[in-house]
């Protein structure tokens, strides 16, 4: 029998992948991960879902790591002006972390979590549920960490786990989405100027890190609608437009490259590519590992946040392969 650690949240993707593992024939076990001391609500509907379905449950206090690796690089980004997303961060270096060094320490042959996405031969591919695909967050992985890791929930939809945790009788087959909140930060304000394209000044905001690019609501300008197109940081500047077409760009320059994909990139190669979570993928150019051209103009790139590469769903496969990613650079 196979021995299978489920990284479990509280929710219903976590608790249904663990009792489908478990039908399957696996010995499995849940480890919860305490991320800070607010973390308890949490905690308790993992230790109620995990009794639920009849398997043991490991509670791992991260808190340290959390806040050393995954909040501060948060906060380090914003004050650069960046939009920073955790998630993808916070998956490499705590959750699929963590779970491998228990994988070692417990003697498991494989670990698993909730994520939308299919692992097939060390392959990652959008999840059958396009609208709930995470493939998009596991970019910053590798060859050696897939060949044990499983997505019990790529090949079902969220309407079809949720019928399943209920079938079983899961009190969370009709919780509440999360919204991926793990955390909270204030900050301090930081008034500066908001100017046009022109360098003309029509205002004042109240410090970088509470805009982002593409923001139209909350800026606080009349006769608009404005959006946030740029920070200039050295003068604490925020860069608006009323004009749609300057948030518009096709090239992408990036960083902290990780390609995936078990075949080697040749450059330049012709993808698809997402920007952020929610986004479209865009077919365009890889140049090499610092560079990306888009076809076509694509609104709103966020610097700090992740570009992901794809190869596009074909005849003989339905869905596209997520190759690997970066982050993108001012």
């Amino acid at each position: 029998m196979k021995k299978v650690l489920v990284a479990m949240s509280g929710g219903v993707d976590s608790s249904t992948a663990a009792l489908m593992l478990k039908k399957q024939g696996y010995e499995v076990a849940g480890v919860f991960f305490r991320m800070h001391k607010n973390y308890q609500e949490p905690e308790k509907k993992a230790k109620m879902l995990a009794k639920q379905t009849g398997i043991p449950l490991h509670i791992i206090d991260v808190s340290k790591d959390f806040r050393k690796k995954i909040i501060k690089y948060f906060l380090d980004g914003c004050k650069k002006g960046l939009t920073p997303n955790p998630c993808v961060v916070c998956n490499r270096e705590i959750k699929f972390n963590f779970l491998f060094a228990k994988l070692k320490e417990f003697k498991y042959d494989y670990i698993a979590t909730g994520h939308y996405a299919i692992n097939k031969k060390s392959r990652i591919f959008e999840a059958k549920d396009k609208t709930k695909d995470q493939s998009y967050f596991l970019w910053k992985l590798n060859q050696k960490m897939l060949n044990k890791i499983l997505f019990p929930n790529g090949d079902f939809t969220k309407k079809e786990i949720q019928l399943i945790a209920k079938k079983q009788g899961l009190s969370s087959w009709d919780a509440a989405e999360s919204q991926d909140i793990c955390f909270r930060v204030k900050f301090n304000k930081k008034p500066g100027q908001i100017r046009d394209t022109k360098g003309n000044i029509i205002g004042k905001h109240e410090g970088l890190w509470f805009y982002t690019i593409g923001q139209r609501k909350g800026i606080g300008l009349a006769g608009g609608p404005y959006h946030v197109i740029g920070k200039n940081i050295k003068n604490n500047i925020l860069i608006v437009s009323k004009e749609e077409k300057d948030l518009l760009k096709k090239e992408v320059r990036f960083e902290d490259f990780n390609w995936l994909s078990n075949k080697k990139p040749k450059f330049p190669l012709k993808v698809r590519a997402k920007i952020r979570y929610r986004h479209e993928s865009a077919s365009g150019m890889i140049k090499n590992k610092r560079y990306f051209v888009f076809d076509k103009p694509q609104r709103a790139v966020t610097p700090g946040q992740s570009i992901v590469f794809y190869l596009p769903a074909g005849r003989q496969v339905r869905a596209k392969e997520m190759l690997g990613g970066g982050i993108i650079s001012p």
